[in-house]
C-alpha cells in the first residue's frame, strides 16, 4: 500500500508509493559524459579560467600557474555578478533588481580523473575549509542575504565539466525553498521551544531505522519523508545554525562523515550522478535558535514529471528504511587503495 508522509520541517507532503519499490540495481547507470582533452579545471589551463581567488599551492607556485592542490575561481560564466547596485524597482504589480550576487567555482583536485569521494579526509578538510574561508569573506558584502554551496556531479545533475568542483551562489535575497524551511523550523520552535532538526536527529537515534552512519560528531540518515530515494542528509549532532560556526576541530570529522556516506551511496548506486546542496541560516540571520545547518545529498535515480510539478507532490518508489538497509549493508573497507578512509562507525 503506498504512504502519504509528512515532512516535520515545512510540511511537504510525499508519497512513497512501495508497490512501485526499487532495488539500488534497478536504477539505470548514467553513461558518463565523453569530454573534450582540454579542460580548464586542469592544471596547465590556468588561462582558460578567471584569475584565481584563492588557492592551496604546498609548492609556493605564483597565483594563477600549476602548482595548486585545490582552487578558487570567479564563474566564467556566473547566473549573477558582482558588480553593481541593486536597484529594486516596481513595473505595475511587477517587482525586479539587479542580478547582483557572486558565483563562484571551489576545484576541489588538481587530479581530472579523481572525484570528492576519491579524495583523502585530509584533502576533503580542504575543500570544507574554502567553503569555509568563501562563505566567511563574502558575508561581509551588505548586498547578499543568502550564500548556498553545491555540488552537480554527473552530467545528469547538471554538471557541464566532469573535473571535480563544486559552486558557490551568494544571493540578494532567501531562496523561497531555505525560507520554507527557516519558516517551517520557526514555527516549531515557537510552539515547542527546541529545534525541529535537534528533534530529527534525537529520534532517528532512538529509532535507529534511518541511520546510514554516525560518529561523535555529525550524523547521515536517511530523512522521513524524502522527496527522492536515497535522498541523504549529514548534519552536525550539535545545535549551530551555520555551518562556519562549527567548530574547525570537528572539520575532520565532517570530512570523514561525508565521504563515507557518498562512497556508500556510489557503491550502493553504481556511481550515480548527484547534487548536493549545503542549507545554511541566511546572513546575519535571526533564527540562531531555530535553525540546523544541514548537507541534502540528493542521487539522480528518477524524473520529476507531470504529476510532480502540477501538484508539488513527489512521488518516492523507494522507502527510507529500504534505502537506509541498503546503505549500511555496503562493504566500504574492502575498497580500491585510492578510496580507503579512515571510516568512523
Amino acid at each position: 500500500m503506498p504512504e502519504l508522509r509528512k515532512d516535520p520541517i515545512i510540511g511537504r507532503w510525499v508519497i512513497i508509493s512501495t508497490e512501485r519499490g526499487k532495488r539500488p540495481s534497478d536504477f539505470e547507470k548514467t553513461p558518463k559524459k565523453k569530454e573534450s582533452k582540454l579542460c580548464p579545471f586542469c592544471p596547465g589551463n590556468e588561462s582558460m579560467t578567471p584569475p584565481e581567488i584563492k588557492a592551496l599551492r604546498p609548492d609556493g607556485s605564483k597565483p594563477d600557474t600549476p602548482g595548486w592542490t585545490l582552487r578558487i575561481i570567479s564563474n566564467k560564466y556566473p547566473a549573477l555578478k558582482i558588480e553593481g547596485d541593486l536597484n529594486r524597482e516596481g513595473h505595475g504589480m511587477f517587482d525586479k533588481m539587479n542580478g547582483v550576487g557572486a558565483h563562484e567555482v571551489i576545484i576541489e583536485t588538481s587530479d581530472h580523473n579523481r572525484d570528492l569521494v576519491n579524495l583523502s579526509e585530509a584533502e576533503i578538510v580542504g575543500v570544507i575549509e574554502a567553503y569555509r574561508f568563501r562563505y566567511k569573506d563574502l558575508k561581509k558584502d551588505p548586498r547578499f542575504h543568502y550564500i548556498m554551496i553545491f555540488k552537480n556531479k554527473g552530467e545528469a545533475a547538471g554538471a557541464s565539466l566532469e573535473h571535480a568542483h563544486s559552486q558557490l551562489i551568494a544571493t540578494p535575497i532567501v531562496p523561497k525553498r531555505v525560507s520554507e524551511e527557516l519558516e517551517g523550523a520557526k514555527r516549531y520552535y515557537d510552539y515547542k521551544e527546541r529545534c525541529v532538526f535537534c528533534d530529527i536527529i534525537r529520534q532517528e537515534l532512538s529509532d535507529k531505522e534511518r541511520v546510514v552512519v554516525e560518529n561523535e560528531a555529525f550524523i547521515a540518515l536517511e530523512p522521513f519523508a524524502p522527496r527522492f530515494p536515497f535522498e541523504t542528509w549529514i548534519l552536525p549532532k550539535k545545535h549551530y545554525a551555520s555551518f562556519e560556526k562549527t567548530p574547525e576541530e570537528d572539520d575532520l570529522k565532517l570530512a570523514s562523515l561525508l565521504k563515507e556516506t557518498l562512497m556508500r551511496l556510489s557503491r550502493s548506486l553504481n556511481e550515480p550522478p548527484y547534487n548536493y546542496i549545503i542549507h545554511v541560516s541566511p546572513v546575519d540571520s535571526e533564527y540562531d535558535k531555530e535553525y540546523h545547518w544541514h548537507f541534502e545529498i540528493i542521487p539522480k535515480l528518477t524524473k520529476v514529471a507531470g504529476f510532480e510539478w502540477g501538484t508539488g507532490f513527489y512521488i518516492n518508489p523507494t522507502s527510507p528504511e529500504e534505502a537506509t538497509r541498503y546503505l549500511r549493508e555496503v562493504d566500504v573497507k574492502n575498497t580500491a587503495p585510492e578510496q580507503q578512509a579512515e571510516l568512523v562507525h
